[in-house]
């Protein structure tokens, strides 16, 4: 049976993709990664490889979309699918380094103040004021900790630079970006559909980096549409 692979990003856990996993109980199997302890892209890719056995489908958001490109990229044989949401691809930008050191330096002051500046900015900022989604995501950010957060930043200064495998990754891809997303914009997930083979993109509407968590019904709805055109019967049961 093939295991969808879910695979939460930056300081993030097990709510990013949850609702997901609930749509497609029963219908196939689900792992839920985590990267907690982890300071390398590839790192995690070939932890999660080693953790789950068989064929799988791997759905990434945001960093752990990176890591699900190189598990691809590593295992192509056995990932018979993406889902890319709110993700890169390029290697480390200029100035990029300094930038990432300061958010480190914050979390070890004080995790709740990088919460607090971090979050904002990663969703639709109509929805600033919406106690409910950022409780959530506060709550998330603060049930890691600064060495969480510390390797999860290096893994991303480190990261491979997927731009040059892209025309190599011949399963399909279904990438999901979102109208507001300030941090991974729309044009970044054009770039990937124009490199790879057998990609397609949905655009999902009044919703930042978050996506997955602030419209969790459209992405689910995107996902699972997706799944049931692309894999059929292996879907379905």
């Amino acid at each position: 049976m093939t295991t969808l692979v879910l695979v939460p990003g930056l300081l993030s856990d097990d709510i990013v993709w949850q609702p997901l996993a609930d749509a497609v109980a029963g219908r196939m199997s689900v792992y839920q990664a985590n990267l907690s302890g982890g300071d390398s892209i590839s790192g995690m890719a070939r932890g999660l490889l080693e953790k789950v056995r068989g064929d799988m489908i791997v759905v990434g958001h945001s960093m752990g979309g990176r890591v699900a490109m190189e598990m691809a990229h590593i295992a192509p044989g056995r990932v018979k699918g993406l889902v890319l949401a709110n993700t890169g691809h390029g290697p480390k930008r200029a100035g990029e380094e300094a930038k990432r050191q300061a958010m480190i330096d914050l979390g070890h002051e004080s995790m709740e103040k990088l919460a607090d500046q971090w979050l904002p900015p990663m969703i639709d900022e109509r929805r600033v004021d919406d106690r409910d989604l950022m409780d959530k995501l506060r709550a998330m950010v603060l049930r890691a900790n600064a060495k969480i957060h510390e390797g999860h930043i290096q893994a991303l200064v480190g990261r491979p630079n997927a731009t040059s495998y892209l025309k190599d990754l011949n399963c399909p891809i279904l990438l999901i970006a979102a109208r507001q997303d300030r941090w991974s914009p729309i044009a970044q997930h054009e770039e990937i559909e124009a490199a790879t083979k057998n990609s397609e993109l949905a655009i999902i509407e009044d919703a930042g980096h978050f996506a997955p968590v602030e419209r969790p019904e459209d992405v689910v709805k995107a996902v699972t549409d997706w799944l049931g055109r692309t894999f059929g019967d292996a879907y379905n049961g």
